[in-house]
């Protein structure tokens, strides 16, 4: 199937969930107006933000959106050099701190598990346009039985996953170490797998950019100072829109007044990974962060990219904001030991000699991940009609699909001039699932 012409796959809202489907998508009522949506985001985050412009385009709004940068194979954005691995949270560079934040993320991810899956099902590899979307096994190891943690945190993690049907080939066992031929002296004993969504991101956010111009998105390049609450009617009018979606990840420090939002500096190393200089690796290897050991470096995270590249990390540094690393750097070249000595022989690997060191900012909060509306009223009173989505962190991929379903939900919940309400446990459902 190829996309050339006209995507032949779209996605909608069934039973309080945002799926990929194979078609098109149905409007209702095909000769109303459609009501514009402005979404804010697209350039150092993108990847939610494209997202979430898609489930609107599908959902039958018109999109506007306006971002400062855009995705470039030469001067690569976040979601480029996102680690992109999907995870169930949380997530291996980082635990969650935030009781809501952690359940709704539980149901986000597995919303983009299921879409992921659902793409590289119905869009083979070999299609007019790659969209770097593969299943591959993700392997996660611990130094100790997860059941001899001090913190239940992994073992009540692995249960989760056990418990979730759509997750493929769950296996826990202690041979996982040797079967992957890791290095005694990395001194792991226990390990589960599972397959798990990889993403090839320069070629995705490409693919994806195809397909949002295909539906009709309209791109500016634009940059937006200030609270967004301040200048929303402005924008609104501006734009001709119904709603505002704020996806900017660390600007939502500036853009929704946001004291919270930091950066967590993280940094890839890449790598030729043909087989010509170490066995090739095919899946994805991870030791998660552990707090309580009191060590900030500790990652182990190596995966595929694509068929010809690996990617080794990891680093979290929270609140560092230059990007200024190098291959020389000294927690570089501590991350690339790490590697080294988790996969005898990768210590011979060569350096991809397009880009052999990626650096970014993932967008952290206090409070994690927030996706609701606007809570503070306009000057005159009245209620905001934006809705926000950021703080993904390392997450945005595993979690796209999901936020993306719940801002749907929230701009109808704007349309139906419903009060706003800070994010909780469940969302609320309190609008109709008809098409605008």
């Amino acid at each position: 199937m190829s996309i050339a012409s006209s995507p032949d796959f779209f996605l909608t809202r069934l039973g309080g969930e945002l799926v990929l489907q194979q078609g098109q998508p149905i409007t209702p009522n095909p000769d109303a107006p459609k009501k514009r949506i402005l979404v804010v985001g697209g350039g150092v985050t993108g990847f939610t933000s494209l997202q979430t412009a898609w489930a609107l385009l599908d959902a039958g709004y018109d999109v506007t959106i306006i971002a400062e940068r855009w995705a470039d194979p030469k001067n690569r954005i976040t979601s480029q050099i996102a680690g992109a691995l999907w995870e169930f949270p949380p997530a291996v560079c980082g635990k969650h701190t935030d009781v809501i934040s952690l359940h709704n993320s539980k149901r986000w991810c597995m919303t983009a598990y299921r879409a992921f899956d659902k793409l590289q099902e119905i869009m083979p590899r070999d299609d007019y346009l790659d969209h770097g979307v593969q299943m591959r096994m993700a392997n996660f190891f611990f130094d100790q039985k997860m059941e001899d943690m001090p913190d239940r945190g992994q073992l009540d993690k692995f249960e989760e996953i056990m418990a979730q049907k759509d997750i493929k080939g769950v296996r826990r066992d202690g041979n996982i170490v040797h079967e992957h031929k890791v290095n005694q002296k990395a001194g792991v004993v226990d390990a589960y797998q599972h397959l798990a969504p990889v993403i090839d991101t320069d070629a995705y956010m490409h693919w994806l950019r195809f397909v949002l111009v295909c539906k009709g998105a309209v791109m500016e390049t634009r940059r937006i100072n200030g609270d967004l609450l301040d200048q929303e009617e402005e924008l609104l009018s501006e734009y001709g829109a119904d709603a505002i979606v704020n996806a900017t990840g660390l600007a939502g420090l500036e853009l929704a007044g946001d004291a919270s939002v930091y950066p967590l500096r993280g940094a890839l190393i890449r790598v030729v990974n043909d087989g010509s200089k170490f066995p090739k690796v095919t899946e994805a290897l991870a030791v998660t962060h552990d707090d309580t050991r009191g060590e900030d470096e500790d990652i182990v995270f190596i995966v595929p990219r694509n068929d010809n590249t690996l990617i080794l990390g990891g680093l979290a540094q929270p609140h560092r904001h230059e990007l200024d690393l190098t291959l020389d750097s000294p927690e570089i070249i501590r991350m690339r030991q790490r590697c080294n000595n988790f996969v005898p022989g990768l210590e011979h690997a060569e350096y991809d000699p397009d880009a052999p060191l990626v650096q970014g900012l993932r967008p952290f909060r206090g409070s994690n991940v927030r996706v609701e509306r606007e809570l503070r009223s306009r000057s005159d009173g009245s209620m905001s009609r934006i809705v926000h989505s950021y703080g993904q962190g390392g997450a945005g991929f595993s979690l796209s699909f999901g936020c993306a379903s719940d801002v749907l939900e929230l701009i109808r919940e704007v349309e139906a001039d419903l009060p706003a309400t800070k994010m909780s446990f469940s969302r609320r459902h309190q609008c109709a699932e008809a098409q605008p």
